[in-house]
């Protein structure tokens, strides 16, 4: 697995970096908003820049010579590949459409370069479980008639046909992937970076810890809101937990916090970024291409603000029951120091950044344009003072993270198109979701599990967006046969991808916070998929109870609503003192179980008429009962007390 935060480029290499991602950035920004080439030319210039970042941007002095030779090979294959695609869909007398069917030997061998340009690629960037996976796909296409038939054997395809589909045609490398990596996510890598630069994490870490001064595991709520709000800015996991745990991290450290709780604290909190509009993650994009009926962005927007609301409140539950049950002896002075001044400066241009982008949404701008426009509001707004302009160091700053942040979203894209041409051409798109409904039929909730364990599964060695498009694609035809509205279904799995950053043995948020809090991995990202787990019952929410994402046309209406929010908080209470083992004082094991299977009765789906099911009321029983257990024995204990 490389390192997750690679080492700023320098000298000549760094150079090259910045200017590639220069042009790329304003390629991107020019071709969105005033398009002049074919899709496909315009998806093959995107990753023509983008791919040799993901080379350049690991390269070190002191590699072994094999990986040298590697890289070398990838980026030539990348540049050559993808420079052919460029000419030939955008430039040449007839485009690699018209020969369909009827490729040269030269598109052929370009075809499979450009396989491999992108493997290599990803695999640099992002680790090797992605390009084994597509590679699996790959092996797929070709030795189909072999297959036993637990593995949906097929026909089988020759390597001309595999280039094709994989490279050439717009199915597979420059398919929905790329398009939704070039149309909406890499504007708002732009977009996050420009708000870095101009010192918006110092706000977003001085408010917060002013926020909680003195509180009972104030550092570690400092972390959780300083992440929640760098989420609505970066949508990324791996660049949240890198701004804010260099701040948050050793906050936690000296107010009694191990390391390992630190780095899972902050990988917990920071995998919620995706979900926190309104910039959200690249999945949150994926919906406008895959969702059906189609759903506007505002809407995608609209849905997810309750569920990261009940997300970062789950996760404050958690620390403040783990601070009350782990640091009560030295929580009381934590954070009492006076902190430092808030920058009012750099909290105007972050403000000033988020209402310009959520005002042109409401205004009927299409995405691209409305981060567009916030974009240049923002540079406008850091001119007004110089502790918020950037200088020639910040601007070289923001270019190498929006590098960073953008070199792995281009392979993985890549990757993923690769996995998506084998499904379209082997049939399995078709023949897996048969597999899904056959379970479905046995119910809701089976088919739920099945779809909650393959994101899971593939979110253990998937980025949560490609883990999201994979899982979408493949039951994308039933979703519409579960009798529950298609955004739920998509945000269900849209989550359990999400929580892929924590999910060991590949959780790309937990790598990035134990390298900063210097401790083991393995057990870092345990501890962050243990403070991430009192959100798992979230995602039946969104299915049960659709009005938990504003989706009020289900009969339930606004009242359903309201409902939905307070059961959800009432279940991540109960979650987090079953998981923590307090509440008031310490909880022994009956009152545990006891919580847990209270939160499990909350959890019960409600009647197609009405608000409650019966289990629902014996949650609420449950829940009063250990609650007023609780607090007697802690009133009648001083020890606990």
């Amino acid at each position: 697995m490389s390192e997750p935060v690679p080492r700023k480029p320098s000298g000549v290499r760094g150079a090259v970096v910045a200017i590639l991602t220069l042009l790329l950035t304003a390629f991107v920004l020019i071709e969105v908003n005033r398009p002049a080439l074919t899709p496909q030319a315009q998806l093959a210039a995107f990753a023509l820049c983008g791919l040799p970042l993901c080379f350049l941007i690991r390269m070190k002095p002191g590699d072994p010579w094999w990986r040298r030779g590697i890289d070398l090979l990838g980026l030539l294959s990348a540049v050559a590949s993808c420079a052919y695609v460029l000419y030939w869909s955008g430039f040449g007398p007839t485009t690699l459409g018209d020969r369909a069917g009827g490729e040269t030997g030269l598109d052929i061998t370009l075809g499979l370069l450009g396989l491999f340009g992108v493997l290599a690629a990803t695999a640099r960037v992002i680790g090797p479980a992605l390009p084994i996976l597509a590679g699996l796909f790959l092996l797929y296409a070709a030795v189909g008639p072999h297959l036993p038939e637990l593995l949906f054997p097929h026909r089988g395809y020759s390597l001309a046909r595999i280039a094709s589909q994989g490279f050439l045609q717009s199915q597979g490398v420059f398919g929905i992937a790329m398009k939704v990596m070039f149309a909406y996510v890499f504007l708002f890598v732009v977009f996050g970076a420009m708000l870095q630069a101009t010192g918006a994490i110092r706000f977003i870490t001085t408010s917060a810890r002013r926020l909680f001064l003195g509180t009972v595991g104030g550092a570690a709520k400092v972390s959780v809101v300083a992440n929640a709000m760098m989420g609505s800015l970066s949508g990324s996991a791996v660049a949240d937990a890198a701004t804010t745990g260099t701040v948050t991290i050793p906050l936690m450290r000296s107010t009694g916090f191990t390391a390992r709780a630190a780095a899972g604290i902050t990988a917990a909190a920071s995998s919620g970024a995706a979900l926190v509009p309104p910039v959200m993650g690249a999945a949150a994009y994926m919906m406008l291409e895959l969702v059906d009926p189609p759903v506007s962005y505002l809407q995608v927007v609209q849905a997810a603000i309750l569920p990261a609301l009940l997300y970062y409140v789950a996760l404050i539950a958690m620390v403040h029951l783990h601070a009350r049950r782990h640091l009560a002896a030295t929580a009381e002075s934590e954070l009492e120091e006076p902190a430092e001044k808030v920058p009012v400066q750099a909290g105007v241009v972050f403000g000033v950044g988020l209402v310009s982008l959520v005002v042109a949404l409401i205004a009927g701008r299409t995405v691209f344009r409305a981060v567009s426009v916030a974009l240049l509001i923002v540079v406008l707004a850091s001119l007004w003072h110089r502790s918020t302009r950037p200088d020639l160091r910040k601007l070289l700053d923001a270019l190498s993270r929006i590098a960073q942040g953008a070199a792995p979203l281009v392979a993985a894209a890549g990757a993923v198109g690769i996995i998506l041409g084998m499904v379209t051409l082997t049939g399995l798109g078709t023949r897996f979701p048969a597999a899904v409904l056959s379970v479905a039929g046995e119910g809701l909730l089976p088919a739920l599990l099945l779809i909650m364990v393959g994101s899971v599964v593939l979110g253990m060695g998937l980025p949560s967006a490609v883990c999201y498009l994979l899982m979408a694609i493949l039951i994308g035809p039933v979703i519409g046969q579960l009798g529950v509205p298609p955004l739920s279904v998509h945000f269900f799995i849209f989550y359990f991808g999400m929580m892929s950053m924590v999910t060991p043995p590949v959780a790309l948020a937990a790598y990035t916070t134990a390298g900063i809090a210097n401790t083991p991995i393995i057990p870092a990202a345990l501890t962050a998929f243990r403070y991430a787990l009192a959100g798992f019952a979230l995602p039946y929410f969104f299915v049960f109870r659709p009005e938990l994402l504003l989706i009020l046309d289900t009969g339930r209406g606004v009242p359903g609503a309201i409902v939905a929010v307070l059961l959800g908080s009432a279940v991540v209470l109960l979650l987090s003192a079953g998981i923590v083992g307090w509440l008031f004082g310490p909880l022994t094991a009956p009152a545990r179980a006891a919580a847990l299977t209270a939160a499990g009765l909350l959890l019960w789906p409600p009647p197609a008429d009405g608000l409650f099911a019966l289990p629902n009321f014996l949650g609420i029983a449950a829940l009063a009962a250990l609650l007023f257990f609780a607090y007697l024995r802690t009133r009648h204990s001083p020890a606990a007390a």
